[in-house]
């Protein structure tokens, strides 16, 4: 352990006066992507059981059939809110930390030295944010239409035994659990998206004066709509990545038959 800020700087990897346990947050963090990472993977490429009555799970939506695809649609569809997900700016915070540990922690020696930025190839491809931020906000739409499509069901519920609607059976508006899942995690999406750093820029950069400013008066209600949003995005980036996988977990289980879904009216 580092005895004095010389030492500090000029010491290696894990070189740190720190006496708390510093190394915890950057672990669990890479746990926990990683553990989302591995199962995100394995569900998308099952190719089954993504759907349940008027549920369609969140990897799968929208529903695509292709033939010239050799692997599971899901891996079509994934890479937008992935590439969102890779080049936001806090996670890229916080994989860099968890994974590359540059820094691993404040105040605790790095593996390497001079700091280059991402100024060069690969990482220079994190520009690509601002992009994957218009596909992100229209899946938003997508998936709210997902969960509208959830609350009309069919009226002969014999349906039950195999989980599937007959085409053109007659329906009626219903709300089971699974719609109240499917729309909260649509609400924590929509939380981590419009409160996006490259959103908030879009709506309100670039402007010195907003009531000089064309529509300023509207941009100045979404900068501000928009800046609320981003003062909790780190608890909307982690809230939404557990909601998005439970809410294909949840759908996987009803249709495996391990669970049965409640409905609520």
């Amino acid at each position: 352990m580092a005895t004095s800020l010389r030492d500090l700087h000029e010491g290696g990897f894990g070189a740190t006066l720190r006496r708390d346990s510093w190394w915890v947050a950057p672990a669990l963090t890479a746990t926990v992507l990683l553990s989302f990472a591995v199962y995100a993977t394995w569900a998308a490429g099952t190719g089954t059981h993504y759907e349940w009555g008027p549920y369609l799970s969140p990897f799968y939506s929208p529903l695509i059939q292709t033939s010239w695809w050799p692997l599971s649609p899901a891996f079509l569809i994934l890479v937008f809110p992935l590439g969102f997900r890779v080049t936001c700016y806090y996670y890229r915070k916080a994989y860099y930390r968890a994974f590359f540990l540059d820094p691993v922690a404040c105040a605790v020696g790095e593996a390497r030295h001079g700091y280059k930025g991402e100024s060069k190839l690969p990482f220079l491809l994190q520009n690509v944010h601002r992009f994957f931020m218009y596909a992100a906000v229209v899946f938003i739409f997508i998936l709210s239409y997902d969960v509208i499509l959830a609350l009309r069901w069919p009226v002969d519920g014999a349906w039950r035994a195999a989980g599937i609607i007959p085409a053109g059976s007659p329906r009626t508006f219903g709300i089971g659990l699974g719609t109240i899942v499917m729309a909260a995690n649509v609400g924590l999406l929509a939380c981590y998206t419009f409160g996006c750093h490259s959103l908030r820029h879009l709506v309100g950069g670039q402007v010195d004066c907003f009531s000089c400013a064309r529509a300023g008066q509207l941009r100045y209600r979404l900068w501000r709509g928009v800046s609320g949003l981003n003062r909790h995005h780190m608890t909307w980036a982690w809230c939404s990545l557990f909601s998005v996988a439970l809410t294909d977990l949840y759908i996987r289980l009803c249709a495996m038959g391990v669970i049965t879904d409640i409905r609520i009216l």
